[in-house]
């Protein structure tokens, strides 16, 4: 066969080179991965939303009582053939708590899935949803990531999908489909001007909806933190937002296992204070900004924490005190009206702080080369 006279493949050309891919894969690697299984993290995470995830327990309650069956039974319920998409479906439903398999390779739905499909009061559903992504892999770890800030703009988001949760870019247009339909269907998402805040459900009156303690064991295990680190708190000194260092950032920070450092309370003294803040920025492992009220002296030291390369976790009440050049860089928010704030606030600094140091790429400005 031969090539057009400008070196491109003929149509009979590309079909052989297809056919002779699909008799190589047909013979086979013996090292191949099982079908719908990629090299990854990713290749835990559920397939679907959590709304479609729900298709077959609900086939199983409506039509077999919500009694076991084999996987194959289930797909007739639904009038569909029972093959590797449908196994795909009902994997993405045991990701999300939806099904469970039996001691007899049957499936059956769960109590949660019946609490979503027939609920019995009315945020049984919401609280439903919730609780499956929760516990659905990956799409947890990202919820738990983001919760309190904005999601970065497209190119941000797949580059953390890849650097920070290893999902092959291969994968990044499902995974992001999944997720957002997900988040949207349990209400994790809301529109603030043009960005997409994720919201934190960490804390309600009755329960800790996502395990803050764990995710930071779990963090920390992934950094190395000796006792004379250091994390520099950038902050104005009056009140209101002067007392959150002793009420939020000096607790959150040595949660973390950090020192907490502000230029008043630790190092002002003797000498020139500028002298003394450069000396405590430019020692910081990581350094934590609040930018509320856009105070200059914080956006001074914020300057000579980025022009050191200084990984900072940003933090603001609100979206118009963060300067458009920084929002590329994850910022937490915060809503004092919400009663769990400080808490949530807490957990969450604690939880960017190490999160920082093992990727410190998302809290800089510029990455390093």
């Amino acid at each position: 066969m031969a090539k057009k006279e400008n070196g491109e493949l003929t149509e009979e050309m590309i079909a052989a080179l297809q056919e002779e891919v699909k008799i190589k894969t047909k013979k086979g690697d013996k090292k191949k991965k099982k079908p719908g299984r990629i090299a990854g993290v990713s290749s835990n995470h559920p397939r679907h939303s959590v709304v479609k995830a729900l298709r077959i327990p609900k086939a199983i309650l409506e039509q077999n009582a919500g009694k076991e069956c084999t996987e194959a039974e289930s797909a007739k319920y639904l009038g569909i053939s029972w093959n590797g998409p449908y196994r795909m479906e009902v994997s993405s439903a045991i990701k999300y708590g939806l099904l469970e398999r039996t001691g007899t390779q049957k499936i059956k739905p769960t109590e949660l899935a019946k609490k979503i499909i027939r609920p019995q009061a009315e945020c049984d559903v919401l609280n439903g949803y919730r609780e499956s992504i929760l516990q659905a892999p990956l799409i947890s770890d990202v919820y738990k990531h983001y919760r309190g800030e904005n999601l970065p703009d497209r190119a941000f988001f797949e580059n953390a999908l890849t650097d920070t949760f290893h999902v092959p870019k291969e994968k990044h247009s499902e995974f992001i489909e999944v997720f957002t339909e997900s988040l949207t269907a349990a209400k994790l998402l809301e529109k603030i001007g043009d960005k997409i805040r994720v919201i934190d459900i960490s804390t309600d009156a009755s329960k800790s909806l996502v395990d803050s303690p764990s995710v930071i064991k779990k963090l920390e295990k992934s950094v190395t933190i000796t006792s004379t680190d250091s994390c520099f708190v950038m902050m104005p000194f009056a009140s209101p937002l002067g007392d959150y260092y002793k009420q939020i950032y000096e607790p959150a920070i040595q949660k973390a296992g950090l020192n907490p450092i502000r230029a008043d309370h630790d190092i002002f003294g003797t000498g020139k204070i500028m002298d003394q803040i450069w000396t405590g920025i430019s020692s910081a492992k990581v350094l934590v900004a609040e930018l509320t009220k856009r105070n200059p002296n914080v956006f001074y030291e914020l300057g000579l924490a980025h022009a050191l390369k200084k990984p900072v976790v940003l933090i603001s009440s609100n979206e118009e005190d963060v300067p458009f050049d920084l929002q590329h860089i994850r910022v937490i928010y915060y809503n004092v009206s919400d009663p769990f704030w400080g808490s949530k606030l807490i957990d969450k600094v604690a939880e960017n702080i190490l999160s920082a140091i093992k990727n410190p790429e998302e809290a800089m400005l510029f990455k390093q080369r």
